[in-house]
């Protein structure tokens, strides 16, 4: 196998010279450019924004150029030859460079020449002076342009080539080429059966038939094997280009290698004489990226053990910290803290600054999701708390230059600024700090985690459309230059959205839209299955689907918490919570409550967890009937939302008081506080919530209604002091308009359950409305209702109260 020359390198060399022959048409330049340039350099001049299919076709690419010529005549067959003669294409005009070459001694006279194809040192010039020679005219390449440096280093490896390696790269060349002997044949009729080798043709009058013999002796049977059948011409250049960008593509974008390009890749692999050290490292992150934790293990201890051969101690840290990385991927927390605190003194040993400042940044994230092992270590490190940490970390990353680092420090203050309830215009401050960073720098991998700190942002000030929109920015603008768990979370979260509004089905094909070799990762794999269950639970919980409910909250909680991320987890706990509310079980959902929120405050977490967790008892004394048990628990959480700014909470917490002030008797002060919080509510997309506030306001406009009647609210008290009742038409005409708008609220009400598919919550208004409906004297409108509530219950349609089931 050769170092870096292969028969496709030299079909590029011969595609430079046509081009500085001027020998291509105005219409091929660039197609022919990019060509060449997309397999000598990492680029691409017709596409700058490829998908992520696109990257993972460079890699075809480049292992279809090395198998067969099928390339070269896909992108010069469209294209009419420079002197326009009938039928005669840039394609003919490029096997006549390769046909030209008919032997060893013509192989060495095309590389003889490639140096005139390059612009000459002032050496070269002078010289050529002193000879009375003119300097060569026509476009030449400049030593250091990219052209240039590949045909130098061509010239170069071909110059260190001994005489048995410039054999088998005349032999490999001409099996490259055969493919193209029948076409060639038609085109040029006086072409012979040896003609791919001029010696053989000479010689084929004096040796006659002992020609094929010769032929069969110098080239073996190599004329004669199928394509699949020969040794692959790859050089080690190739290989570890291929490696290098698959092990780049997995830690930018996180993704797997396709199946099919990596069993093209195993096949050159087996053909190659010499297996690099990095197939090892590609191997590890394959298994990693896939689950199988043995496989990655053993991979990664062979990687290190070659390196390290070479290398002494200089790179032993970064094998601990991999090694860290994959236990705490698979669930080993206390052996990675303890692999990563070796990184840390072996990488203070060597003076590693990039690897220690990436393994304190670990700790921080690591601490922050497993608070229980990482305690003792903030004790008695020097650093101190968790800001402590990201201030240093902020100015190791400056010192050094690590932009990707220090753009990470500042993203995380904001998100524990956002965790603690600290103020909002700091945790800004941070973030546009970070993205002048990202767009200084042209840190495109961090834009999505930048997203989605800006997507939390506008989730927590109520403003949805904001969060809507700042997700289909990242999936329109930045998804294919950021890793695939940013564009997954991102997703989700829109889905999320959606299922929020009720469009269950939209949220579903928003999931189903994911890349599914990029599922394949056992990680994300495992995160878009949860995820989609707990959509499909919610949607079951508001269908009153208990059977369906306990099958998905059964699988959901057998999923151990440590396997999770605290995002899902929360959701899970919090939808069991739900469960057991629906089915009655509250001693158990109590408990579960209790439980939930001593570990959140033991565990110092995010501050709208708690709160989260505070509404829901609340909604649980509500619930078993006793709603002002929880008027301490509502008042505390409301000051927490209101001083953390997470607006959404908080319209949830003045709709848990206006219960409460409606189970005390004030109506009136429960529909004044819903009234003002109502238009802020309706802007955070969250139906549900709109909902519940639609109808305690119709509760308490019936509550106002009956004071009026009774004489009990604000018309009788004025009545006492001017010892004089209203008369009964006032009185009856300002209850007809209580009436109207609790039968008002009630519709609004009613519209968003069904928008969500809430069955108990549409069962609960129809009982209401047809209350109503009978007490203001319409008997036709309450018996719709029963009927309508009836039909629900039974579950025969739903069609009348919202979508299909």
């Amino acid at each position: 196998m050769s170092r870096y020359l292969t028969p496709a390198k030299i079909g590029l060399l011969a595609l430079v010279e046509l081009y500085t022959q001027q020998a291509v048409p105005n219409d091929a330049i660039i197609p022919i450019l990019n060509f060449i340039s997309s397999h000598i350099l990492d680029c691409n001049l017709t596409d700058v924004s490829q998908t992520r299919d696109d990257r993972w076709k460079r890699a075809e690419s480049i292992i279809g150029l090395v198998v067969s010529i099928k390339d070269f005549e896909q992108v010069l067959a469209p294209f009419e030859a420079v002197d326009r003669l009938p039928g005669r294409k840039l394609w003919d005009r490029f096997l006549e460079t390769l046909w030209g070459i008919d032997s060893l001694h013509a192989l060495q006279e095309f590389f003889d020449r490639l140096p005139n194809l390059l612009v000459r040192t002032k050496e070269q010039l002078r010289h050529m002076k002193e000879r009375g020679e003119e300097p060569p005219a026509g476009p030449l390449l400049t030593r250091n342009s990219p052209f240039g440096q590949f045909v130098r280093k061509s010239l170069v490896e071909f110059a260190r080539l001994q005489f048995h390696h410039t054999t088998e790269l005349w032999k490999a060349f001409v099996k490259y080429r055969q493919p193209t002997a029948g076409y060639w044949k038609r085109r040029n009729p006086q072409h012979g059966r040896f003609s791919f080798d001029s010696v053989l043709v000479e010689g084929e009058l004096d040796w006659g038939e002992d020609t094929d013999q010769i032929a069969v002796g110098a080239y073996g049977d190599i004329l004669r094997q199928g394509e699949y059948d020969a040794v692959l011409p790859v050089s080690t250049d190739d290989i570890e280009s291929l490696l290098e960008f698959q092990i780049g593509q997995i830690q930018n974008y996180g993704s797997r290698i396709p199946p099919d390009l990596k069993n093209k890749f195993q096949r050159l692999l087996k053909d190659s004489r010499v297996i690099p050290s990095l197939s090892h490292y590609l191997n590890y992150s394959d298994s990693w990226k896939s689950g199988d934790y043995p496989t990655s293990f053993d991979y990664l201890h062979r990687y290190f053990d070659y390196t390290m051969q070479n290398r002494d101690r200089l790179f032993y840290q970064y094998a601990l910290m991999n090694l860290a990385i994959v236990q705490a991927d698979f669930g080993c927390h206390k052996e990675a803290v303890a692999t990563m605190l070796e990184t840390v003194a072996t990488a203070r040993e060597n003076r590693d600054m990039t690897c220690l400042n990436f393994a304190l940044n670990w700790f921080f994230h690591f601490g922050r999701t497993h608070p229980e092992l990482t305690r003792e270590l903030e004790h008695s490190s020097m650093l101190g708390t968790g800001k402590e940490s990201l201030a240093f970390l902020r100015v190791k990353a400056k010192e050094t230059g690590m932009w990707i680092l220090w753009s990470s420090a500042l993203q995380s203050e904001a998100k524990m600024m956002f965790a603690t309830g600290d103020s909002i215009s700091t945790a800004m401050e941070h973030l546009v700090r970070s993205s002048q960073l990202i767009v200084e720098r042209n840190l495109k991998t961090m834009m999505g985690s930048q997203l989605s700190l800006n997507i939390s942002l506008w989730d927590r000030l109520g403003i949805s459309f904001m969060s809507e929109m700042t997700c289909e920015v990242f999936l329109h603008c930045h998804a294919q230059s950021s890793i695939f768990d940013d564009e997954l979370r991102v997703k989700c979260r829109l889905a999320g959205l959606l299922a929020g509004r009720g469009k269950y089905e939209e949220a579903f094909e928003k999931l189903e839209s994911i890349d599914k070799n990029s599922l394949r990762t056992a990680k994300a794999n495992q995160y878009w299955h949860l995820y989609r269950g707990l959509l499909k639970l919610r949607r079951d919980l508001h269908r009153d689907n208990m059977e369906a409910a306990e099958t998905l909250i059964s699988q959901l909680l057998q999923t151990g918490p440590k396997d999770l991320e605290p995002d899902i987890v929360f959701m899970i706990d919090t939808l069991h919570i739900e469960y057991l509310c629906r089915r009655g079980d509250y001693e158990d959902a109590f408990n579960k409550i209790e439980r939930l929120i001593a570990e959140l405050r033991d565990e110092n977490r995010d501050i709208s967890l708690r709160i989260r967790l505070l509404l829901t008892k609340a909604h649980l004394f509500d619930i078993i009937g006793r709603p002002e048990k929880g008027f301490t628990i509502v008042m505390r959480a409301t000051s927490l939302a209101w001083r953390a700014r997470l607006l959404p909470l908080l319209w949830q917490g003045v709709g848990a008081l206006a219960n409460i002030l409606n189970s005390l008797g004030e109506f009136a002060a429960a529909a004044q506080i819903i009234i003002v919080v109502l238009p802020r509510c309706l802007e955070t997309d969250n139906v549900y919530i709109a909902g519940t506030l639609y109808n305690l306001l119709a509760d308490s406009y019936m509550g106002q209604a009956g004071e009026i009647i009774t004489g009990e609210g604000e018309e009788g008290s004025r009545a006492v002091e001017t010892t004089a009742l209203p008369s009964p038409s006032k009185k009856n005409k300002r209850a007809t308009e209580f009436f109207t708008k609790a039968d008002n609220a009630l519709e609004d009400a009613l519209r968003y359950f069904s928008m969500v598919e809430d069955v108990q919550k549409q069962c609960e208004v129809l009982a209401k409305k047809a209350t109503l409906k009978r007490a203001m004297g319409d008997l036709g409108m309450a018996e719709s209702c029963a009927a309508r509530y009836l039909a629900l219950k039974s579950g025969t349609t739903s069609a009348t109260v919202g979508r299909a089931v």
